[in-house]
């Protein structure tokens, strides 16, 4: 991969440009050394990001599966709730389409496009980690190519471009949900999962809320900041929700111990390393939705 240098983020130091209106950013507050900038246009949440050759593979390396921190103690153990995320989105969308062919995007081990399989959809996967792409195809035959967005290679389009926790970790989202829109069949759908800044949670924890997690995290949307940025590039938002979410107990401790710091707080953790990391918890927050736009450009 070659250094590409997002329209949102610059050199350290200079003015982030926003993604969405191409306002200039603001200095919030810095966390783990990134700064975290608001568009004094839009109020657009990201980071700077000068994006070197080995950005994806240093970031979303096997220690982002497995290393717990800001990514996951152990990404494997959760392949019944992803499988589950999968079928719930999969019948939910049986409201807008029949099933077609879809492509997921950071398909990781496939957990999520196995739901879809499961009821009736058809398509690939796509993910820049190759521990994982060889954990799906194990599964699934040779259906999840090594790679990013930005570059992937098709000889068709789908029916539903898939970006479940996907568009907060592109470093240029306008340039990657392009190739998307290159990818998607006239008419077609994207579903977007991702965490809402301007919802209560995050408003309640400031700073300190869990998805400011730059290198891996870099932009945080809002859902009218989502709508805008889909709506440039010819797609309309037609249903949004928020998805019920579980998530296991190994997962959530582990982003606790991230994000918690001195002895204190760390305390308040061992109950929790009592229990067993495979017990499933409601995730409590409403932080997160998911939002799906109809391709409306002229053909």
């Amino acid at each position: 991969m070659g250094v590409i240098k997002p329209s949102g983020a610059v050199g350290k130091g200079a003015p982030g440009v926003c993604v969405i209106c191409g306002g200039v950013g603001r200095r919030l507050f810095t966390t783990r050394g990134y700064d975290i900038l608001g568009c004094r246009g839009c109020g657009h949440r990201f980071t700077q990001l000068e994006r070197t050759p080995d950005h994806v593979t240093r970031v979303y390396g096997d220690d982002y599966f497995f290393g717990g921190g800001a990514g996951y103690a152990d990404y494997l153990s959760e392949a019944a709730l992803l499988r589950e995320q999968g079928v719930s989105y999969a019948r939910l969308l049986r409201r807008f389409v029949s099933t077609g062919a879809v492509l997921d995007v950071g398909a990781a081990a496939g957990f999520v496009l196995e739901g879809f399989f499961s009821e009736g959809w058809i398509g690939r996967g796509i993910e820049p980690n190759a521990r994982m792409c060889h954990a799906a195809n194990e599964r699934l035959g040779p259906l999840v190519d090594v790679g990013i967005l930005e570059s992937y290679e098709s000889p068709r389009t789908y029916d539903l471009v898939a970006m479940i926790q996907v568009v907060a970790h592109f470093p240029d989202p306008r340039q990657t949900l392009a190739r998307a829109a290159d990818l998607t069949h006239p008419g077609g759908l994207w579903l977007i999962e991702t965490w809402d800044r301007d919802s209560w949670t995050a408003r309640a924890f400031g700073k300190w809320w869990h998805e400011y997690s730059p290198p891996s995290v870099l932009h945080w949307f809002s859902r009218s900041g989502l709508k805008r940025l889909a709506g440039s590039l010819g797609f309309t938002e037609v249903a949004w929700g928020r998805p019920r979410r579980w998530i296991n107990l190994g997962h959530a401790r582990s982003l606790l111990e991230h994000k918690l710091s001195g002895r204190v707080l760390r305390h308040l953790l061992k109950p929790l390393r009592l229990m067993p990391s495979s017990l499933r918890l409601p995730y409590p927050g409403d932080d997160l939705f998911w939002a799906l736009f109809q391709d409306k450009r002229e053909w």
